[in-house]
C-alpha cells in the first residue's frame, strides 16, 4: 500500500503540476495580469523549483530564450531581433536600455539574473563594454560590469532587495560593440533546497490541509467534508438495495437456469446495460417529477430529494450487477460439490442458499468492498441534475471551473480509499474462505 499511495501522489502531483501546463493560467486565463499570476503562485507554492533547488521562479521576469519572438524586449526601443541561426536580441551600442520588468521585485529577497550573451563587433581592450545598471527610480545606486566576451558565456548577477526596497529597476548599459542575449532569466532564491513545489504538496498531505479553492476561496479539505455527507446520504441506499436485489435475482436466474424466467432477466439485464444512465435521469425526472409530481426534482432539503435519484440510481444499475452476479452463481452451479449435494438429496433452494452462496462470497466480496470507495465521490451525473451538494457535484463544477486544488483534492483522497479498499477485499477473504489464513 505504502509504494502504491506514494506512486499516486506522484502521479497526481506530475499530471497537476506539469503536464497540465500553467495552473495560474489555467484560472486565471491568458489575459491576467503578472500581479495576480505572481500572488497565485505564491498561495499554491507554484513559484518554487518543481522538485528541489535554490532559485524558483518569478512572474516579475518570465524565462525568455527568444526562439520564436523578443517577447517584451519587443517593446523596447532600439533593439533588434533575428532568429538566424538562433533566435537572439541585438543590443547596439552607444544607449542603455531598460529591461522591460512585469511588476517590481518583492523586498527583503534574493534574486539572479541569468543572462547567455555575447559581444560582437567590440574593440580588443574595451573599458567596461557591458553593464548592468541596477536604479531605484531615476537613480542608479549599484553597476555590474559584466566581462562579456565574444564566445557564447553565461553570467550570473546577484540581486538582494532590502525592506526599503520599493521600485527597483533594471538596464543593460552598451558602451561599446552589439551585446547578443540568447535567453535570459530571473530566479528568487527559496528558503532551503527542499523548498520546492513537490515537498509543498507532500505538506499538504502530511497536514491535510489541501489548500484554498480559487472559485470559492474555502479550505478544500473543509468543503471535502461538507460534501461528503450528501454523497452518503444518496450513494449508501443505493450501494445496499441495489447489491441485494441484484444478489437476490441472481439467485432467481440460477434457481430457475434455463428457463424462461432465467432467460427473461437475461435480455432485462441486456436492455438496461444498453440504456444511457442520462437517459433513465430526464425520464425520471420528466415522468416521476414533472408529470406525476410523485418527488422534487432539485435540492437536498428532506429525504424525499433523494428518493427520486436512488431509484434511478438502483434500477439503471441493476442490468451489470444481475449479469455478473448470475455469472458467479452459474459458475458455482457446475461444480463437482453441488453434484454431490445434490446426489445426498439437498433441495435446490438448500443447494443456493448453503453451499453456493457461500462459496460464491469471494466474488461477491471482491466486487461489493471495491465498490466501497466509489460511495466517497457519489454519482457524478445523479447530485448534478438533482442538485444535491455532494463531493460528485463538487467535482463537476471543480472541473467546469478549472479549480486545480479541488480536483486534485478529490482524486487523491478517492485513490487513497480505493486502496484501502483493496486491503479491506484481502482481509475479508479471511472471513468467508476457511482456507485463506491471515498471516
Amino acid at each position: 500500500m505504502i509504494p502504491t499511495i506514494f506512486g499516486v501522489i506522484i502521479i497526481t502531483f506530475l499530471l497537476f503540476n506539469v503536464a497540465g501546463g500553467d495552473p495560474a493560467m489555467l484560472k486565471l486565463g491568458k489575459q491576467a495580469n503578472a500581479k495576480s499570476l505572481e500572488e497565485y503562485d505564491i498561495q499554491r507554492g507554484l513559484n518554487k523549483p518543481l522538485l528541489c533547488g535554490l532559485w524558483g521562479k518569478t512572474r516579475a521576469f518570465s524565462e525568455l530564450d527568444f526562439k520564436k519572438n523578443a517577447g517584451p524586449w519587443s517593446q523596447v526601443e532600439g533593439i533588434l531581433y533575428t532568429n538566424k541561426p538562433k533566435g537572439r536580441i541585438l543590443l547596439p551600442a552607444g544607449r542603455d536600455y531598460p529591461v522591460p520588468m512585469a511588476l517590481a521585485l518583492s523586498p527583503t529577497e534574493q534574486y539572479r539574473w541569468d543572462f547567455n550573451c555575447r559581444l560582437v563587433g567590440a574593440d580588443k581592450h574595451p573599458d567596461t563594454p557591458v553593464a548592468l545598471l541596477i536604479c531605484e527610480g531615476s537613480n542608479v545606486i549599484k553597476s555590474v560590469a559584466l566581462n562579456v566576451s565574444s564566445s557564447w558565456r553565461t553570467f550570473i548577477v546577484p540581486v538582494s532587495t532590502t525592506p526599503n526596497t520599493s521600485n527597483l529597476k533594471f538596464k543593460l548599459s552598451i558602451q561599446n560593440g552589439t551585446l547578443e542575449i540568447r535567453s535570459m532569466s530571473l530566479g528568487r532564491r527559496t528558503r532551503n533546497w527542499f523548498d520546492s513545489q513537490l515537498c509543498f504538496f507532500l505538506k499538504q498531505i502530511a497536514t491535510l490541509d489541501f489548500g484554498v479553492s480559487a472559485e470559492t476561496n474555502q479550505r478544500v479539505s473543509k468543503m471535502i467534508l461538507d460534501g461528503i455527507l450528501p454523497s452518503l446520504a444518496l450513494t449508501v441506499p443505493m450501494f445496499f438495495v441495489g447489491t441485494i436485489i441484484e444478489i437476490l435475482l441472481a439467485l432467481v436466474c440460477a434457481f430457475f437456469r434455463n428457463t424462461f424466467i432465467d432467460r427473461f432477466f437475461v435480455v432485462f439485464s441486456v436492455a438496461l446495460m444498453s440504456v444511457n444512465y442520462l437517459v433513465w435521469i430526464v425520464f425520471g425526472q420528466y415522468f416521476m417529477g414533472y408529470a406525476v409530481r410523485w418527488f422534487p426534482v432539485w435540492g437536498f432539503e428532506s429525504w424525499r430529494h433523494l428518493v427520486l435519484p436512488c431509484c434511478i440510481g438502483v434500477f439503471s444499475g441493476l442490468g451489470s450487477g444481475i449479469r455478473f452476479y448470475r455469472t458467479v452463481m452459474l459458475d458455482e452451479m457446475y461444480k463437482d460439490y453441488v453434484r454431490t449435494a445434490f446426489a445426498k438429496g439437498v433441495t435446490r433452494s438448500g443447494v443456493l442458499f448453503k453451499h453456493v452462496l457461500k462459496n460464491a462470497m469471494i466474488p461477491i466480496l471482491t466486487s461489493v468492498v471495491m465498490a466501497i470507495p466509489f460511495l466517497y465521490m457519489g454519482s457524478l451525473l445523479l447530485e448534478s441534475f438533482f442538485g444535491i451538494p455532494g463531493l460528485g457535484n463538487l467535482a463537476i463544477n471543480a472541473l467546469n471551473n478549472s479549480d486545480v486544488d479541488v480536483v486534485r483534492a478529490t482524486i487523491l483522497v478517492g485513490a487513497v480509499i480505493y486502496v484501502i479498499a483493496n486491503l479491506m477485499t484481502d482481509i475479508c477473504y479471511t472471513l468467508v474462505d476457511p482456507r485463506v489464513k491471515f498471516k
